[in-house]
Parts: C-alpha cells; structure tokens; sequence
C-alpha cells in the first residue's frame, strides 16, 4: 500500500471514530425550546416613515431592506440624489420597484429627506 493512500486511510479511520464518539453524546442531549424574549422598546416600536403623499408606498417598497429608521437617518439630498439612490436601489440592488412607485418615493423622499 502507497504511503499517500496509508496516510488518507488513517485520516478517514479517526475522522470515523471521531465522529462515531460525538454523535451518541449529541444525540443524548434533549433539544430544549424557549420561548422568544419580549424587549420592551423606548419608542413604543412604532417606528415608521412620517404620514403624508407616499409613505405607504415607500414603507411597502423599502422596508423588505431598509428599516424606516435605516432610511430616515440618511443625509438630506436633493431631488436629482434621491433619484440615483432609488435608482441604483433598482439597477444594482433588483429591487421590485415599479417607475410610478420610484417617482413617488423620490418626490416623499424629497420632502422628507430633501436639502433645506
């Protein structure tokens, strides 16, 4: 027997028993479920984009990505900015953004987040 082939035949023996030993002690341990922590946050967790023109189609549009937070917290931009970034959110990104719904998320965020 070839060195190469009596070395990967010792590798794939301890790797065997290797795993031979671990799974019976995996097996026996019981899966135990908890249920998920509620957090209670400071805002109320009612964070969304402000009411007006829009905002129901960017937070239908936006937020399968971006958290209304995420979005608002982004610098003022002119109207020709938001265009790219909505823009780029299609060609780059894919997202599922129809023309009409982009010129409406452009013109909220304009008046939302646009330059004073």
């Amino acid at each position: 027997m070839s060195r190469s082939l009596m070395s990967r035949s010792l590798r794939t023996a301890l790797l065997a028993g290797f795993l031979a030993g671990s799974v019976p002690a995996l097996a026996a341990a019981p899966l135990e479920l908890r249920p998920t922590p509620e957090i209670d946050l400071p805002f109320g967790g009612d964070v969304g984009f402000p009411a007006g023109p829009g905002s129901d189609v960017i937070a239908s549009n936006c937020t399968a990505c971006h958290s209304a937070d995420h979005t608002l917290n982004q610098p003022a931009l002119s109207r020709e900015e938001w265009h790219a970034v909505v823009d780029k959110m299609i060609t780059a990104y894919k997202a599922p953004i129809t023309p009409e719904d982009a010129r409406v998320i452009v013109d909220y965020l304009a008046r939302v987040k646009g330059e004073p």
